[in-house]
């Protein structure tokens, strides 16, 4: 029985399948909480196999790998250091379990299960590939009775109260829980519950970094007994917090106020978000950095001033591939405006001369144009050819294409050809977000920015986005993106859009919309999902484009 317990929350970007580079970095962790005098060191969960792990938790050459590293990691710590308790996928017989290991004293000590599975992202994004384990007891830990909680376990009462009933002293939470506006909270508020409950302290460790669609944004933190926050870890960033433990003379364990860093909020805590998403999957995919089509508009603008921010100037390169025709690309002053942008930003610019190029295309398919109208066609094709040359500067280079579409042009097949792209990502901002989110970057720096102080969207592409009419039969963009949410994200029904005010004709052309767009959707890249709705991801309907009636 030990009095005292110094314990490191080591708030990694673990990367998903990466198993000997995120062992190598629990290693780095560990050893810093070394110096520093920690027992125990505690990773999020995934931190050793990554997260989230889709189908590749099914396959057992990876599970096998799980299990070997786990135990070369767990070899490491006979020599005396601090224990870890590190999250990863595990299998049990045929089940597959998100599991939290306990490795000390040269071995793997002990495992747990999450139990509960329905912890509605607060701990981790729900996921059916995992089995759910049985209710769990503590692990011993330097003498000291331990009750783990993985992921959605911190969501529910029942696997506290077990813990607690099974003699548990403190309390110890693996999570993964990605990104929304309020969720940092959420997940405080939850703990809190959990702490006034049982009556029993609580530490919890969440993970940091962007992967595939997801955004885990870290805000680690202690609770003493009361809930009373007693350290907390800053949101996108990598961090090892450290919070020291006594036994008083009632058994129950304290902690005095140790390090505390303030949560970002609001705008800033969102487009942290995506700088976090961008950068990582542009280091995770090992490339040298992106290309932006720069088109003078607000949405290509507020891309390349994400892209900028989250890897510095000199990886962004902005392309402007100008399609006649085009409503923004045929304002005489747009090229004045992609000029000032990427002056602003500081990054390069390349101009792309593509009328010889459609020109040709043109020639080629005019006797099949010959006599009828081209239905749009030969538009999509222009919209085509350009994106194919920004992709092909993009693979020339090694370089990741981003999209620049947001989410409501997206939903309604208002996009150009995003085939070509690697990583949207505004593909979860509606356009009133977007609008938003460039004010505030004109008026702030985001921490952690590579990029330049001060305005870096023009003042004249603003101007021009509040004065865009949106195309004919929709309503103002305001509206649109109140209908979109009611109508996907709030599952409303006509009558309750028309309570709302929207016209039944409106709400019924918007509706064929989205189901039209389906197809093309589905062939769009990723992006960072940021929205507060549990499920974020643009809604999946059948892809065919007939007529889905909703009454």
């Amino acid at each position: 029985m030990t009095d005292r317990l110094s314990i490191a929350l080591a708030q990694a970007d673990p990367a998903a399948g990466s198993l000997a580079a995120n062992a190598d970095r629990i290693r780095a962790a560990r050893a810093e909480a070394a110096a520093r005098g920690a027992d125990l060191v505690v990773c999020p969960a995934g931190a050793l196999s990554g997260v989230p792990l889709l189908d590749l938790i099914a396959q057992p050459a990876f599970l096998d790998a799980v299990e070997a590293t786990a135990q070369a990691l767990a070899a490491d710590t006979a020599d005396g250091g601090p224990a870890l308790l590190v999250g990863a996928s595990w299998r049990d017989g045929a089940k597959r379990h998100n599991a939290a290991l306990l490795l000390d004293a040269g071995k793997i000590a002990a495992v747990r299960f999450q139990a509960e599975m329905g912890g509605g992202e607060i701990g981790a994004p729900e996921d059916d590939r995992y089995d759910a384990g049985p209710m769990p007891g503590p692990v011993n830990v330097r003498g000291v009775r331990v009750g783990l909680l993985v992921g959605g376990d911190l969501a529910s009462a029942d696997v506290t109260e077990t813990l607690a009933e099974s003699g548990a002293e403190l309390l110890v939470a693996l999570l993964a829980s990605p990104f929304a506006p309020g969720r940092a909270d959420d997940r405080v508020q939850a703990a809190v519950a959990r702490v006034v409950e049982c009556g029993l302290p609580l530490v919890a460790v969440n993970a940091v970094g962007g992967e595939d669609e997801r955004v885990f944004d870290g805000g680690s933190f202690a609770l003493a007994s009361g809930g009373r926050l007693v350290a907390q870890a800053p949101l996108f960033a990598e961090h090892l917090l450290l919070s020291r433990w006594e036994r008083g003379d009632d058994d129950s364990w304290d902690s005095s106020q140790a390090e505390m860093i303030a949560p970002v909020e609001g705008a800033e805590a969102l487009y942290s978000a995506l700088m976090l998403g961008l950068r990582d999957a542009v280091a995770k995919g090992g490339a040298p950095g992106v290309v932006v089509g720069l088109t003078g508009g607000l949405d290509s603008a507020l891309t390349a001033a994400i892209a900028v921010d989250a890897l510095g100037p000199e990886r962004v390169l902005a392309v402007r591939a100008p399609l006649p025709g085009s409503e923004i690309d045929a304002l005489a002053d747009s090229l004045d405006d992609a000029a000032e942008i990427v002056e602003l930003l500081g990054c390069r610019l390349d101009n792309v001369a593509l009328g010889p190029v459609l020109k040709a295309a043109d020639s080629l398919l005019a006797p099949a144009f010959a006599g009828r109208e081209s239905g749009g066609a030969a538009d999509r094709l222009h919209a085509r050819l350009r994106a194919a040359t920004l992709a092909a500067l993009a693979e020339r280079m090694g370089a990741l294409l981003l999209s620049t579409a947001d989410r409501t042009d997206r939903l309604l097949g208002l996009v150009p050809e995003e085939s070509g792209c690697g990583y949207a990502v505004l593909a979860d901002l509606p356009k009133t977000a977007v609008l938003e989110l460039a004010r505030w970057r004109n008026a702030n720096q985001p921490a952690g920015s590579r990029g330049p102080a001060g305005r870096v969207v023009p003042e004249r592409v603003l101007a021009r986005r509040l004065k865009a009419a949106t195309p004919a039969g929709l309503p103002p963009v305001e509206a649109l993106d109140d209908l979109l949410a009611g109508l996907l994200d709030g599952g409303l029904s006509p009558s309750d859009l028309a309570g709302r005010g929207h016209a039944a004709e409106t709400v019924d052309l918007v509706w064929r919309m989205v189901v039209q767009a389906e197809a093309d959707r589905r062939r769009a890249p990723p992006g960072p999902r940021v929205s507060r709705q549990a499920v974020a991801r643009l809604r999946r309907l059948p892809a065919g484009g007939g007529v889905i009636d909703l009454a």
